[in-house]
């Protein structure tokens, strides 16, 4: 058979082992979920996973790992991430956002400065509650499903950061804020409680991430839209490698001998990473291949904590 665009319905009967990340540009309307399992099959790929849920509101960068990459997703989960994001002024909802019923109506007296004003205020460290919209689970449920059926739990505020949040443009009801924040921060949670502080409530109007740690939207994202009319070749020539999700660790490689040892699960004892730093390092074998992540504890200890399957011994 010639080598063509596969069908969603082609790749569900030729699911295969490959390994990558590809920096997907998520459409609006749709769960991170969703694009998650449709890029797999534009890629007849047999596992998948993604480094951080995206809203069905949001646009923007989601990281798409592919079979082994999906073992090292959790290290970007911890990365910071970048947005741009419209707040609608004068407007609560449900949810947070424009997608929610509305629950309250205000007058709009609000000027530029007020906004910058209070702006200020959120950046740094702060307790946020997470709302009843979300994925987060009780008793096995996500509180959203909770929300739908009427139920209003207490949340646990946790600890998020704000290190970077400015004012871009202001117009009418709606300005625009860029945003750099720890994981787990709610942009709806952040644009209700500058609403608050401004004395109108507010909601979230559009969002769209724009960098998740390293990753850069603007710097080799693709849409579903240009995805489905490439071959799977095409396809693959657009993934990073699986080592790109641990590019800012450490790297440590290692002889034949000592790959040997850690691929079969045991610590490796190397003197030349005495000197490094304790903690997690990328690790590489005697042919600069990736092996995956260990920690390196004093001194000069290697103690697998990740590895990639394919160089793990039976």
């Amino acid at each position: 058979m010639s080598e063509t665009a596969a069908h969603p319905r082609e790749s569900r009967t030729r699911r295969r082992p490959l390994d990558g990340v590809l920096l997907l540009d998520k459409p609006a309307g749709i769960t991170s979920h969703a694009a998650v399992q449709k890029a797999r099959l534009l890629y007849s790929a047999a596992k998948a996973g993604h480094t951080g849920t995206l809203d069905p509101l949001a646009t923007g960068l989601l990281p798409v790992c592919l079979g082994e990459a999906t073992k090292f997703s959790r290290l970007l989960l911890e990365a910071t991430k970048t947005y741009h994001a419209t707040i609608r002024l004068g407007l609560t909802t449900a949810t947070g956002d424009l997608e929610g019923v509305v629950t309250s109506r205000a007058a709009v007296r609000v000027e530029r400065r007020d906004v910058e004003r209070a702006l200020q205020g959120f950046i740094g460290e702060s307790l946020q509650t997470p709302p009843m919209y979300s994925a987060i689970k009780h008793g096995g449920q996500p509180l959203y499903k909770l929300a739908r059926a009427g139920k209003i739990l207490p949340r646990t505020p946790r600890r998020v950061v704000i290190s970077g949040l400015k004012l871009c443009g202001m117009e009418g009801e709606e300005f625009e804020i860029s945003l750099t924040c720890s994981k787990g921060t709610y942009v709806r949670v952040l644009a209700e409680d500058i609403g608050r502080n401004l004395g109108c409530g507010a909601c979230l109007s559009r969002l769209r991430r724009t960098a998740v740690g390293d990753f850069l939207l603007s710097t080799g994202a693709v849409t579903f839209e240009q995805l489905e009319p490439l071959t799977l070749k095409d396809r693959e020539a657009l993934l990073l490698p699986a080592d790109a999700l641990v590019a800012a660790l450490p790297r440590v490689d290692l002889d034949a001998r000592e790959a040997g040892r850690l691929k079969r699960g045991q610590p490796v004892e190397a003197g030349h990473a005495a000197a490094r730093p304790a903690g997690l390092a990328r690790i590489y074998g005697p042919e600069h291949e990736f092996l995956g992540v260990a920690e390196v504890t004093a001194p000069g200890w290697i103690v697998p904590r990740r590895l990639k399957s394919q160089v793990v011994a039976v």
